[in-house]
């Protein structure tokens, strides 16, 4: 496998103890009101872990300043205790309603960069939410969790946007690229060497910043390039990588590739 590795020229391998973009690390803003304004939106009636570990993570990842968009079902059970929420309107269900889209756009106008965090549920009228906010929005947003299968099911979203990165596991890419007619599969039994191949093919078709792990290494894959990093087992690696990525990437606009790969650097340094 070292062998197969030297030629291919769009793929570089971070160790953990080794960035492959330390001016990155050193160029990081210094003051909380220089470090970036990032809006994260999850949750329904029932839950809001996913919001709520976005928070603490992007604090430890070093957001300037970050508000959370919740349901108002969660307004009498959290409303007093967590104080970084901001509700609005749900459905008798508790999930997100197409009513909220106005608050939700009106927030995301403050923001740098957005989060869709997960914890949507599975209701009809947020699907519809999810897929007018995206068609409307054009900052820069990270999805992750459930949020991500409003995407693949609505796949035809992503050729709309320039700036979203996606935060998924392999069944979720799987799917993706399925719904996107892409031929290359990508399987479970997939080596190292052609995960690499495929992300490299599919990131330089489509218009979207990939983030997925898959035996022991976590993939940045972003126009074409990939970072791999080793990394080890955890099962809320998503959230806690779509938070950094989120923070690194508000900081590092312009370089969406280094950003992305000094955030995997981070979250394994953490």
């Amino acid at each position: 496998m070292a062998g197969s590795e030297t030629h291919i020229t769009y793929w570089r391998q971070q160790l953990p103890d080794k960035p492959l973009f330390p001016d990155a690390l050193w160029s990081r803003p210094e003051r909380r009101n220089t470090a970036g304004k990032l809006l994260i939106i999850g949750g329904n009636g029932y839950g809001f872990t996913a919001p709520a570990q976005a928070y603490a993570e992007v604090q430890q990842a070093g957001i300037g300043e970050a508000r959370v968009v919740l349901p108002d079902a969660l307004k009498r059970t959290i409303g007093k205790t967590f104080t970084a929420g901001q509700f609005v309107p749900s459905t008798p269900s508790g999930s997100f309603s197409q009513k909220a889209l106005a608050d939700i756009l009106d927030m995301s106008a403050w923001a740098e960069g957005v989060i869709l965090a997960g914890d949507f549920g599975r209701n009809s009228e947020t699907s519809i939410l999810i897929e007018k906010f995206m068609d409307t929005y054009r900052g820069k947003i990270v999805v992750t969790n459930d949020a991500a299968d409003y995407i693949i099911n609505t796949p035809a979203i992503i050729l709309e946007l320039s700036d979203i990165t996606l935060v998924i596991n392999l069944g979720q890419l799987q799917k993706l690229a399925t719904s996107l007619s892409f031929v290359k599969p990508f399987t479970f039994s997939m080596d190292l060497l052609r995960l690499v191949e495929a992300l490299h093919e599919f990131t330089a078709a489509y218009p979207v910043n990939i983030v997925v792990k898959h035996l022991g290494n976590t993939f940045v894959s972003v126009g074409g390039e990939i970072s791999s990093t080793k990394s080890t087992e955890d099962d809320n690696w998503q959230i806690k990588a779509a938070s950094y990525a989120s923070v690194w990437w508000i900081q590092n606009q312009e370089a969406p590739f280094a950003a992305l790969t000094s955030a995997i650097y981070s979250v394994g340094r953490s």
